[in-house]
């Protein structure tokens, strides 16, 4: 059964800091068909989030991310009137801290759920949500070849922040102007996954493009670039304690560097990178190692969900010490 185009989601869903995957083998009845497919999610909490329901080996695996956070797999889902329902446990240190229980189903073509987190002495928590049915991912990469980039604009003018906003206006502001580079300072040295320090963004959005920027860390230091506010392009040195899908050159958590052509902590590294069709190729430090690759889904961190709406250019500033220069885009020109 095919979903329509327009449809919308609604529903409750408990979040509480964590972007969880959760994964289900279905007991019992049928998942009802129009859950299926990729899902912007709108929760009230102003969080991003997004989900994904399908069918591996005739068994349906719902993903939903929320921010940052952990990952399932999730197993024991029945299905009972249309309804699917399970349980999802956190632990630490073997015990139980927390049980979050799921049901979900469709009314009239929208979802209908609740996702209620308990912990002992504490009353329920509940965030509303909405969504956004997101387009089937391109069957075929793009043809490079074929596509077209307009002039390039400037992002940073190398004199102060115009053009640029911080995400969070309650967290610190690192970010500033120094001969001629945009740096952001923050007494973070560690690697967890948000700090006290405001993330940066582009006041534009931008569909699909060319990047060329040139950024600075150093050794065991990190920072990202988002592509569309959705894919992180990995900021760390070639040394760093994170490599492989983690490292320099990377798609943070989806797509791997084919080498590492990084460059030592304290020196400058160049990203070019293409983003078309949902498709990127990363060229670090003049060496293609992401060629035309498909991305499906928001990386870990992704403040955009939706690759149907334009994304802003988005800068990791709740991580630790970097800088950046020269940065250029070139917007991709339809026929």
């Amino acid at each position: 059964m095919k979903l329509l185009s327009g449809a919308r989601l609604t529903g409750v869903v408990a979040f509480f800091g964590l972007a969880t995957l959760l994964v289900g083998t279905v007991h019992g009845e049928s998942v009802p068909s129009g859950l299926l497919g990729d899902w912007s999610l709108d929760l009230s909490t102003a969080e991003p989030a997004w989900m994904r329901v399908e069918e591996q080996a005739g068994n349906p695996v719902v993903s939903l991310r929320i921010y940052v956070g952990s990952a399932g797999p999730y197993r024991d889902v029945e299905v009972s009137d249309g309804r699917v329902q399970f349980e999802i446990v956190k632990k630490s240190k073997g015990k139980r801290v927390s049980t979050t229980r799921v049901s979900v189903g469709l009314v009239n073509g929208e979802l209908d759920g609740a996702m209620v987190r308990t912990r002992a002495n504490r009353e329920p928590e509940r965030v509303t949500f909405t969504g956004t049915k997101i387009s089937a991912m391109p069957a075929d990469r793009p043809d490079l070849s074929k596509v077209r980039f307009g002039q390039p604009i400037s992002l940073f003018n190398g004199k102060d922040m115009t053009g640029w906003t911080t995400h969070e206006p309650d967290k610190k502001n690192g970010w500033s102007v120094v001969d001629g580079v945009l740096q952001n300072n923050t007494p973070k040295t560690d690697f967890s996954a948000t700090g006290d320090h405001a993330n940066l963004k582009t006041e534009a959005s931008f569909e699909d493009f060319w990047l060329h920027l040139e950024f600075l860390v150093g050794s065991q230091r990190n920072s990202g670039v988002y592509l569309r506010g959705m894919y992180e392009a990995q900021v760390v040195d070639r040394d760093s304690r994170m490599q492989g899908i983690q490292g320099v050159g990377a798609i943070f958590g989806e797509i791997p560097p084919s080498k590492n052509a990084g460059r030592a902590g304290g020196e400058w590294q160049t990203y070019d990178i293409t983003l078309v069709d949902r498709h990127v190729t990363v060229v670090l430090n003049g060496e293609k190692v992401i060629d035309n690759q498909p991305i499906s889904r928001p990386t870990a961190g992704a403040i955009h969900t939706n690759p149907d709406e334009p994304g802003p250019i988005y800068l990791q500033g709740d991580h630790t010490n970097v800088s950046y220069r020269n940065l250029y885009l070139a917007p991709v020109v339809q026929p």
